[in-house]
């Protein structure tokens, strides 16, 4: 039903109509709500009223009557580019609002500026929240896992329409209330950083299966094909697979061939990382993952830096068979641990924000419609329902077991790579991070020592209370400081 529409007509409202927001918009259309969504680009209005022939749409390229053929409470969803154009949307949308209406922020803005947003906006006396949307366009169109978080009242007002578009995944919609303030775009952000991680474990497993047993197209793309219907199975697999039976059209050759090795990205990933340092909370493998994008960017230096090294990589001398059954150990244990570090940096920040984060739900609704969804979560989803104050997956009895299992693969993968000259940045910092969490005594009483010799930072002790401080010069003391 496209047609010329009065006011008060149309129960949700969004602003942009990029893939991403035509495509939420319209699979709400086709769950019956009366939708509405604004963009400045008059092709973009277009497009949707010609897909949402048969529903109840209508596109708009002036704001002032798309606000006004809204029913109150209005509500409006954002789904543009991150940083200041949120701001000026909001700015433009704000003297044409009432007290009560909602705005709703889905697109990848960082958490801290939800948080002012968040603050600003009810000063005001209009509800907002941010939401974390995954799954693409494929998702947006079809049924994506959501995670709102911020203002319970406006999200409860607009629960009915987001477990409607939802993926389902047991009957269950994928996306429920995830906390207070900025929380459902802090938990988007981790859910991005283990996407990077988890991209990244897949094109270095390509590395070794390329250049270290040199097999080609076909027979890799029969690895992942083969791992996605096992235990690994999950979505990037499946990207991965097709991408390796997409032939360029006219052409006899793989269009990834053709594809140049420069990875780029939108920050969300670099974001994981900085705040996981400021929480203290180590995530190597989202660090080393975000460091490979970035070193991808280098081309000219890494072509150059080749002619002088050379990058010719000999064939690992190793029966292939033997050898593929660990990796595959390898990339689930890498897998495993890539979750639990996201995870862990989930329970920090529930604790240092108060986002009273609950994991278990967090984890059911990655299991549809997100970039991250995979059969392990079903296993994560055992483990906190076990034990729903679980600090950190690594111990729980259901993963230890698989952790066990395939320790032997990870260290076969990582020491045959690394001396074959093979880069596994992401899989090493994987195995690394697990032998100094389960190390009961790392060393780092003497980086403590060193930092109290050169700048009397001062140290404690394993046999008695208090803080202490050494001169390690002249004549030896040791002196408590309290």
């Amino acid at each position: 039903m496209n047609t010329d529409s009065p006011a008060d007509q149309f129960t949700f409202g969004m602003i942009g109509l990029g893939t991403m927001g035509r495509n939420l918009l319209l699979n709400m259309a086709d769950h019956g709500f009366a939708v509405a969504g604004y963009d400045q680009n008059p092709a973009q209005s277009v497009l949707l009223e010609k897909e949402g022939v048969g529903n109840k749409v209508k596109g708009f390229t002036q704001i002032e009557p798309f606000v006004a053929s809204l029913k109150s409470p209005r509500v409006i969803m954002m789904l543009v580019p991150a940083g200041r154009i949120v701001d000026s949307v909001i700015a433009e949308l704000v003297p044409l609002l009432d007290k009560g209406d909602i705005i709703i922020d889905g697109g990848n803005s960082h958490f801290t500026d939800t948080t002012r947003r968040d603050a600003e906006l009810e000063a005001m006396g209009l509800h907002f929240f941010g939401m974390g949307i995954s799954g693409g366009e494929e998702g947006a169109r079809r049924g994506p896992s959501m995670m709102p978080g911020g203002d319970k009242t406006a999200y409860q007002y607009v629960k009915p329409v987001l477990d409607a578009v939802a993926a389902r995944v047991n009957g269950d919609p994928c996306v429920t209330y995830i906390g207070p303030g900025a929380a459902g775009h802090f938990v988007k952000m981790v859910h991005n950083g283990i996407e990077y991680a988890v991209m990244q474990l897949i094109a270095e497993t390509y590395e070794v299966l390329r250049k270290g047993l040199k097999m080609d197209n076909e027979a890799i793309g029969a690895v992942f094909a083969d791992w996605n219907a096992g235990r690994l199975q999950s979505f990037l697999l499946e990207v991965t697979r097709d991408i390796f039976a997409f032939r360029e059209p006219g052409t006899d050759h793989l269009l990834l061939d053709m594809i140049k090795d420069e990875a780029r990205s939108k920050g969300t990933g670099k974001w994981t990382s900085q705040i996981a340092m400021d929480m203290v909370t180590p995530i190597p493998a989202i660090d080393s993952s975000v460091a490979m994008r970035d070193l991808s960017k280098y081309k000219s230096l890494r072509v150059e830096a080749a002619s002088i090294y050379g990058d010719d990589i000999q064939p690992l001398a190793v029966d292939r068979d033997a050898f593929l059954k660990s990796l595959e150990q390898a990339f689930f244990f890498s897998m495993i641990t890539t979750y639990a570090q996201g995870m862990h940096l989930l329970s920090s920040a529930s604790v240092q924000n108060t986002y009273d984060l609950n994991l278990g739900e967090i984890t059911k609704i990655w299991r549809g419609g997100c970039i991250i969804r995979a059969a392990f979560l079903e296993t994560m989803l055992q483990a906190y329902t076990a034990n729903p104050s679980l600090e950190h997956l690594l111990v729980a009895p259901n993963v230890t077991d698989l952790i066990r299992e395939t320790q032997p693969g990870i260290r076969t993968v990582v020491s045959s790579a690394i001396s074959a000259g093979i880069a596994l940045p992401t899989y090493a910092a994987t195995l690394s991070y697990f032998d100094a969490f389960r190390s009961a005594r790392m060393p780092s009483n003497l980086i403590q020592a060193q930092r109290d010799y050169f700048g009397a930072h001062t140290y404690e002790r394993i046999d008695k209370e208090g803080v202490f401080h050494t001169e390690w010069q002249g004549e030896a003391s040791v002196k408590p400081l309290g």
